[in-house]
């Protein structure tokens, strides 16, 4: 057995014999959720329809009330909420599980991740898209009398057009006629290239233009002379003109010409950088933020929000 190999399986040996211990012989425990009954009241007038739900609520608040009336049935311990922390635990684990190396854990929660993604997207786009925009533009009384009955819409049978290019794009599944999907598929290619080509002239290029367009010398009736803004207005101009240099190639880069590539070459390196430091800052925070629900939310090691006591 090789070395690491022996090393993971003790680490995991001992990360499961310490939580056996916390869960049953630890005084607080760990990863428990806790929930709120709340009666919920319709807002239209007259109308006397009430239901409950459950929200949130700390193990804190939970002991306090428990404490004051052993009976009470407001606040409750949850195990489908409970369920659902140990599940997102396992698989943060089974993804951080790479970091060794490419292992069943890992593809068991890639795919179930990429699994749950597909199908909650289809269901949003079901319920968001298809039936308001879709079937509610073809024939909105049927939809009122099942799934919308506040649907305030005519029925317009210009949408038979994307229904009947729908069909011919799904078509691509079947086992002959797959190339009738390429149809709609073309047009769906072609009229979304020319919408964002539009967005991005206006929202890009022209923009850049305008923003490029400044003052060298920045002054002001109260103030005077501003030499900040001045020099960043410089700095700006500098770097989008010696940027486009680098990028003109019709004339060889030398002498003048190259060292202002070479200045394009410094702006674009460190607005590359920039770019990187903050992805991988979003990246970091992520991370943290799941560092930081495994040792409060799950193992209770933390309590920044000071919402649990022993019990």
């Amino acid at each position: 057995m090789k070395r690491e190999t022996l090393i993971s399986i003790s680490l995991l040996l001992i990360a499961t014999l310490y939580l056996i211990g916390r869960v049953f012989f630890s005084e607080h425990g760990m990863g428990k959720a806790y929930v709120r009954t709340v009666e919920v009241k319709s807002s239209k007038l007259n109308s006397a329809l009430t239901w409950t739900k459950h929200v949130n609520t700390t193990q804190r608040n939970y002991h306090d009330a428990v404490a004051k009336n052993p009976t009470q049935t407001e606040y409750k311990f949850s195990w489908s909420r409970t369920i659902g922390i140990w599940v997102a635990a396992f698989f943060t684990l089974f993804i951080l599980s790479f970091l060794y190396k490419d292992n069943p854990l890992y593809k068991i929660a890639e795919s179930v991740v990429v699994g749950v993604s597909a199908a909650y997207w289809m269901v949003v786009a079901f319920w968001t898209t298809i039936v308001p925009n879709l079937l509610g533009k073809l024939s909105p009384e049927w939809i009122k009398s099942w799934a919308m009955p506040g649907l305030n819409t005519e029925a317009e049978l210009i949408y038979l057009v994307p229904l009947i290019m729908g069909i011919m794009l799904i078509w691509r599944l079947a086992p002959n006629g797959s190339w009738i999907s390429r149809w709609p598929l073309a047009f769906i290619i072609g009229t979304t290239a020319g919408i964002r080509l539009i967005g991005f002239l206006h929202a890009d290029f022209l923009g850049q233009i305008r923003n490029t367009i400044i003052s060298l010398v920045v002054s002001s009736p109260d103030t005077g002379f501003d030499f900040w803004d001045s020099l960043k207005n410089i700095v700006i101009v500098i770097g989008v003109l010696a940027t486009l240099v680098y990028f003109f190639f019709s004339i060889e880069h030398k002498g003048y010409v190259g060292k202002i590539a070479k200045l394009g070459i410094w702006f674009l390196m460190i607005t590359f950088g920039a770019a990187f430091g903050y992805t991988v800052m979003g990246r970091i925070a992520l991370l943290a933020i799941r560092i930081e629900f495994l040792l409060n939310d799950w193992l209770w090691l933390i309590d920044p929000s000071y919402s649990r006591v022993l019990m």
